[in-house]
């Protein structure tokens, strides 16, 4: 009960903020007393501090308390084909170190020993020790399997699929006793943009990212979804056209070949375009370019047949697009409206992801927080110590 009573205090005021006394007895029901001995057990270990008086009202000034965000630390890492990016928050969320850099990484070992070594380098930039850690979330490409420690569906990192590879990359950054967790970046992107971007507060919806190849996250009542085998929205893999004799050994899979950035490049070569990226396409249909957006509105025609056939199952209240393709939603989502109005009952929302290059990140950041600030109340030692009292 007593391990009870400090969870409650220490809840009010990490989502609500700072209080007095009075006030967090008056949220959660229990007594002054009750919640002054919380209070003097949260303090001792480190999870509360006070930050001055109230001078509010009548008689003498109360104490202010506030949920201490040094408590813990939690890191982010988000693995891409091109960069590596890591952040190290504090138990609010406030980042207070950031490492970006390029990924040279020729093979899958020199990878994980690179992530291992940046995240070090962060976390010592940070002023911190690697046990001041108490949560590392990873978002890489792919479906991470724990069970075999394999990335599933992962071609654009080498070696990345290699069987053991994960329970490798989980290894060298918990040395120091971090929970580690690795999840599928655009599972991540869905959590970052609810979290802190387009998405604040939307129960239901999906996060489209396009580039070099096509990812989802879903998120269902709040909650990501992974599906029974982690292999939720990896719709790369769904049937573009004509079935191929074997959909599943495809590298890329159907959609990708259809609609990510290569395509679109070779859409516009077709057509007469000198384009060596997609960026180049879009930049052209920005300029009035009119074979330029008429590859623009086919790509948007086959965004929104992949989108259809999640919408008819989901029924999301919002599409967040995201991605070096996705985010051109100011020239994709017009005629992905139109497209899905003729083919769906109810279009969703088409909105531009907020968080540009830092959604995977702070997805990797929103999720570790939620572990982090369980963990750091058994770390400190609260539950032992109340179990003795």
């Amino acid at each position: 009960m007593r391990a009870l009573n400090q969870r409650l205090v220490l809840e009010r005021l990490r989502g609500q903020g700072e209080a007095t006394r009075p006030q967090i007895a008056a949220a959660t029901g229990l007594s002054k007393p009750t919640v002054g001995q919380a209070l003097l057990d949260l303090e001792q270990h480190g999870l509360v501090r006070t930050t001055g008086r109230s001078l509010a009202g009548p008689g003498r000034a109360a104490v202010v308390y506030q949920a201490a965000p040094d408590a813990g630390h939690v890191v982010g890492v988000d693995i891409g084909r091109r960069a590596i990016r890591i952040a190290v928050a504090d138990l609010e969320g406030s980042i207070v170190a950031r490492l970006d850099e390029p990924n040279r990484c020729r093979s899958a070992s020199a990878l994980v020993r690179t992530v291992s070594e940046s995240v070090e380098h962060a976390v010592a930039s940070a002023g911190l020790a690697p046990h001041d850690v108490v949560s590392t979330v990873v978002g890489t490409p792919g479906v991470p399997d724990p069970a075999t420690g394999t990335v599933h569906r992962a071609p654009n990192l080498p070696g990345w699929e290699r069987r053991g590879l994960l329970h490798e990359l989980v290894a060298a950054l918990a040395g120091a006793g971090s929970d580690v967790v690795v999840e599928n970046d655009a599972n991540l992107c869905a959590v970052g943009e609810r979290a802190l971007g387009a998405a604040l507060g939307v129960d239901v919806l999906v996060c489209l990212t396009v580039g070099t190849g096509i990812g989802m996250g879903l998120l269902v009542d709040g909650r990501l979804f992974r599906g029974a085998h982690g292999a939720a929205g990896e719709i790369a893999d769904l049937p573009f056209g004509p079935l191929p004799a074997a959909a599943g050994a495809r590298r890329p899979g159907p959609v990708e070949t259809a609609a990510a950035g290569q395509a679109v490049v070779e859409a516009a070569r077709a057509r007469g375009l000198t384009a060596r990226s997609a960026k180049d396409v879009f930049r052209l249909a920005r300029a009035g370019d009119s074979r330029a957006l008429q590859v623009v509105a086919e790509e948007a025609e086959k965004l929104a047949y992949v989108v259809a056939a999640v919408t008819a199952v989901l029924d999301p209240r919002l599409i967040v697009l995201g991605g070096g393709i996705g985010g051109n939603t100011d020239l994709l989502a017009a005629p992905m409206r139109n497209a899905l109005a003729a083919t769906v009952p109810v279009v969703p929302e088409i909105v531009a992801g907020q968080l540009g290059e830092d959604a995977v990140l702070a997805g990797a950041i929103a999720t570790a927080l939620g572990t982090a600030r369980e963990l750091v109340f058994d770390r400190r030692g609260l539950r032992r110590a109340a179990g003795e009292a």
